[in-house]
């Protein structure tokens, strides 16, 4: 290990137990250093090249005599900008005329784990005023020897850093060429410049003191910083920092003093209204019918209530992550719901953990688990037989520890683990209060509980044949235990006594007394019945058969295939059963009538929507191939259509007869908005189109794609006809957001590589270079993520890809965010200072990939990738009312109640207080008529705690590592630290 001494080499020992890690990363360092000493090689030949530039450029410009004495052509020949390692170079003239040119980097954030593309851009793409002027930044520079002093260099050296860290060289040079190719505006003098690099090394003179005193003024931003500088000729612009890379944005003409601009939190807030879809496709035994009527499930990080007759919906919105598993207690009013662990926005871990809350207060009784559970809560239950005063449960640990609560005094009984194989359910026996049943992949166990001790006795088969998985458990009026396994066969399992052993009492053993066959493939799902009879779900045969007090079949019914197979079976109403199903279905049955579908939802990550311009109504599209059309008043599914690929984006034609779908293959389907018909196909390239926008006339049709390219069709016949007439080149990567202005002469678009282009489209579609002519224009639609507008919604140390989606509201007055963190913000527009406060409301447990406000601006809605949800947001405004009114929350609308009137304060069980921002916020009535009244001022209560600030800290609650919905009080801004009880009372809707 001698070559190791200095630097990491090739004789890294190969006995090391992270010897591939530590190869893989002594090689990568070697590739960066030797690049850099090419970087000080190429560095002496840029100098030569540009000086032979220069010198040509010097005759040229003799020759024509210029004015200026050459400055011009010598400010053409030197400015430009080169990426090396990930780094810029930009070449700047300090005298003469304050106009450069600079060439955008084009660090590319396609990848989430930070690998950055790098690629040459063509020098027609050239920007002005695009070097970095940060004095933040250490650039370490290169005074030219050459004689001129007009010439100077800036680098960023945090880039090279940046650089080496996040990707191998390999990578690097692979997307040099694998990028689009160079534009047709490079010419033989501009290849020949593409040699320039800047050195990168310490044996680099560094000048930084000449371009820091150009400054005028600084501005800490998002990403690194921001800047804002004047320019004789272009006027004020600011400059945001995206991962090491400038964007600059022009302030337009109408303000006349940025620092005058204020950003404050807009009036409007949301209110949870709807959430569509349920979870199924992955999760068992999650839907259960209560006595208030209501059908209860969960998808995402809210737990539904969904009253089915009155098309009403209710939400416990305690949860930070997926909600896995559902129990109801023996009362049926309180409900344990155990969720997934999770990542806040900073990296921080979201500890998994049940929470046991009240289904018509919908306050949150208590939190257990916190710091005890590995990864997830798989399943739960509550015990039988001394009225639910426990609470067992399994986490998702290797071991698939076994816990039982007290819940009610939030202390932990008993631990034990149980098995490295999957554990399906677990379950208490519902007389024998002592006694606890597992079962999962290969295995049955029985539990018997002592005290603080588990001991396990494991089920035998026996001449029975042991199935792959025993699926779901339930329980016979005597006692005896039924067992639904992977063959799709039911065991009845009998307690016999066996004889006692010397100084013990007799010992009670299961064993297998009964075998029937059920199902075709597995028996996934029984539910026991109030009446003793006994409901089973198949999986691979789709049947619901009931079966009497002695378990022969009585009735059949099969779910129709387009429902998939039977993930939960609960009873309903009368003769009625209620079904969970894996292509994410709640259906409502009976024997005789067949299925009524009362909940539905995409099946896969989701990222198209669109609303209708004039309609209640929005369209989404998945990667499940479906495309819905959603009414936002009945809260129903208008129509569905099976595309022949995944769908991607959409938009109304601004008639509201056709919608375009765009897809991951460069085709896009025009279908009738009413009849769903196919109208027309065709296709773009041949890879992902990411965005698809109408003109506000409805005459031209932009498409961005991932190949780089904005395809422009010229509309006719209402959306029936497509002609293309152009094509924007000019993007170094994947177009993301694109705008119309409302004559349909320019398109501002967005880019991975964070490019804000504007386009002149009478004119050729061609690339406006100097991107100050456009910033005056009022754009018809604002969903560019970029721009002067909006780029105060970026977080701090954003990399770029921390926002999905925004989308200015009709009447501009707000700017709705979807961002990577589960969050759906609200901003006041514009939104034009760095780390502008927003409202943030959580109900997302994936990343929200879309939003848009509808037609009329009352509802914004709301899309989360893997959680596949749709979710349905009011607009609220908040009234100013006098000291002695109160605020009651109606249907999302505040109406004032008299102070003197009969108001008591919404119930707080365990003497847990609300620690909401309305915390004095009273609710009116007290009559069985005022129970929706107290409801809704619960939801209240939840819209102000899920709500946070997007500009304060996260709070740190009293268990390490856990973060609630955060309780930040908007309106003064403040901050607070709170205990975990203040916090665990119930954020609801």
């Amino acid at each position: 290990m001698d070559g190791f001494a200095g630097s990491l080499d090739d004789s890294i020992s190969a006995a090391s137990t992270s010897d591939v890690q530590d190869r893989l990363s002594a090689l990568e360092l070697r590739v960066q250093q030797q690049e850099d000493e090419i970087t000080v090689l190429k560095a002496a030949l840029a100098d030569v090249l540009r000086r032979l530039a220069i010198s040509e450029d010097h005759v040229a410009s003799a020759r024509k005599a210029a004015p200026s004495k050459g400055q011009p052509s010598l400010r053409e020949a030197i400015s430009m900008t080169c990426i090396t390692n990930g780094s810029t170079g930009s070449r700047k003239t300090s005298h003469g005329s304050s106009v450069s040119v600079a060439r955008k980097e084009t660090l590319s954030s396609a990848a989430k784990s930070g690998t950055e593309k790098k690629k040459e851009k063509p020098p027609g793409q050239k920007e002005k005023k695009e070097e970095s002027h940060s004095n933040d930044q250490s650039p370490q520079t290169q005074a030219s020897p050459s004689p001129q002093p007009s010439s100077q260099t800036l680098q960023t050296h945090r880039q090279t850093q940046e650089s080496k860290s996040s990707a191998p060289a390999k990578s690097i040079k692979k997307s040099l060429t694998a990028e689009k190719p160079h534009s047709a505006w490079e010419s033989s003098d501009d290849s020949r410049n593409k040699l320039l690099r800047v050195a990168s090394t310490s044996k680099l003179i560094s000048k930084v003191a000449k371009n820091a005193d150009k400054h005028k003024d600084v501005i800490v931003s998002q990403a690194k910083m921001s800047t804002r500088e004047k320019n004789s000729q272009e006027g004020e612009y600011i400059k945001m920092f995206m991962r090491g890379r400038p964007i600059t944005m022009f302030i337009p003409s109408d303000v006349e003093n940025y620092d005058d601009i204020r950003t404050e939190l807009p009036p409007e807030k949301l209110k949870l209204e709807w959430v569509y879809g349920y979870r199924g496709r992955d999760c068992r035994a999650n839907v259960y019918l209560l006595p208030t009527g209501e059908i209860v499930y969960f998808i995402a990080s809210v737990v539904v209530l969904f009253n089915y007759e009155e098309r009403t919906q209710r939400h416990y919105l305690g949860h930070t992550d997926c909600v896995k598993c559902l129990a109801v207690h023996p009362d049926k009013i309180r409900i344990a719901t155990g969720q997934l662990a999770g990542v806040d926005k900073d990296g921080r871990p979201l500890q998994p953990h049940v929470r046991v809350w009240d289904s018509v207060s919908l306050v949150t009784l208590q939190v257990i688990g916190l710091g005890t559970f590995e990864r997830g809560v798989g399943c739960l239950d509550f015990s039988k037989a001394d009225s639910g005063t426990h609470l067992c449960v399994i986490d998702d640990s290797n071991e698939h520890m076994l816990t039982v609560w007290d819940w009610q005094r939030k202390s932990k009984i008993a631990e034990i683990k149980t098995t490295n194989e999957v554990v399906l359910a677990v379950e208490f026996h519902p007389t024998d209060a002592n006694t606890i049943i597992t079962c999962g992949k290969s295995h049955i166990f029985f539990w018997t509980w002592s005290g603080n001790s588990l001991s396990r006795k494991q089920g035998i088969f026996g001449k029975y044949e042991k199935p792959k998985f025993v699926q779901c458990l339930a329980f016979l009026g005597n006692g005896d235990v039924l067992t639904g396994d992977s063959g799709g066969i039911i065991l009845i399992w009998g307690k016999t006594t066996v004889e006692s052993t010397p100084g013990k009492g007799p010992k009670g053993v299961y064993q297998i007394s009964r075998q029937i066959k059920a199902h075709d493939g597995s028996v996934f799902t029984l539910c026991q019945m109030r009446n003793g009879m006994l409901l089973t779900g198949g999986g691979k045969d789709r049947k619901i058969i009931l079966w009497d007090h002695d378990l022969n079949p009585e009735r059949e019914i099969e779910v129709p295939d387009q429902y998939g197979t039977i993930r939960a079976v609960a009873e309903g109403k009368a003769d009625q059963f209620l079904v969970g199903t894996s292509r994410n279905f709640v259906l409502r049955g009976t024997f005789n009538d067949g299925f009524v579908v009362e909940v539905q939802g995409h099946t896969d990550e989701l990222w198209g929507l669109a609303s209708h311009p004039f309609k209640d109504l929005f369209l989404t599209c998945a990667q499940d191939r479906q495309v819905c059309m959603w009414n936002s008043v009945d809260h129903t599914l208008e129509w569905t259509r099976l595309l022949d690929e995944p769908g991607h984006c959409a938009d109304f034609h601004p008639s509201g007869a056709v919608v375009a779908i765009g897809t991951h293959s460069g085709r896009w389907f025009v279908l009738d908005a009413e009849t769903r018909d196919l109208v027309s196909i065709h296709t773009d390239g041949n890879e992902q189109l990411s965005v698809m926008r109408y003109s506000v006339d409805g005459t031209s049709l932009a498409v961005g794609s991932h190949d780089n390219f904005i395809y422009l069709y010229t509309v006719t016949e209402n959306g029936r006809k497509y002609s293309r007439h152009g094509k924007c080149t000019g993007h170094s990567s994947y177009i993301t957001h694109l705008d119309w202005s409302p004559d349909n002469k320019h398109i501002m678009s967005n880019s991975g590589d964070y490019e804000i282009l504007y386009w002149d489209i009478p004119n050729g579609c061609k690339l406006i270079r100097n991107r100050s002519d456009c910033k005056d224009i009022d754009w018809t639609t604002y969903t560019c993520v970029l721009g002067f507008q909006v780029f105060g919604v970026w977080p701090e140390g954003s990399d770029g890809t921390d926002i999905n989606a925004l989308v200015r509201s009709h009447n501009r007055k707000v700017i709705a965010v979807a961002d990577d963190f589960c969050k759906v913000h609200l901003f006041q527009y514009p939104c034009s200072k760095p780390k502008a406060p927003s409202h943030k409301y959580s109900a997302h447990s994936s990343h929200v990939t879309n939003v848009s406000f509808t037609h009329s601006d009352g509802h914004l809605i709301s899309t989360g990738g893997k959680d596949m949800s749709i979710i349905q947001w009011k607009l609220v405004e908040k009234v100013t009312l006098p000291q002695n009114d109160i605020v009651v929350d109606i249907g999302a609308t505040k109406v004032p109640v008299p102070a003197s009137e009969n108001a008591v304060q919404s119930p707080a069980p365990l003497a847990q207080p609300f620690n909401e921002m309305n915390q004095n916020e009273s609710v009116t009535g007290s009559s069985p008529a005022s129970l929706e009244s107290n409801l809704e001022q619960s939801a209240e209560a939840s819209e102000e705690q899920s709500e946070e600030q997007s500009e304060g800290s996260s709070l740190d609650p009293t268990e390490p590592g856990y973060e609630e919905p955060s309780n930040e009080m908007s309106e003064e801004h403040s901050e607070s630290t709170v205990t975990e009880e203040q916090q665990d009372s119930s954020p609801v809707s």
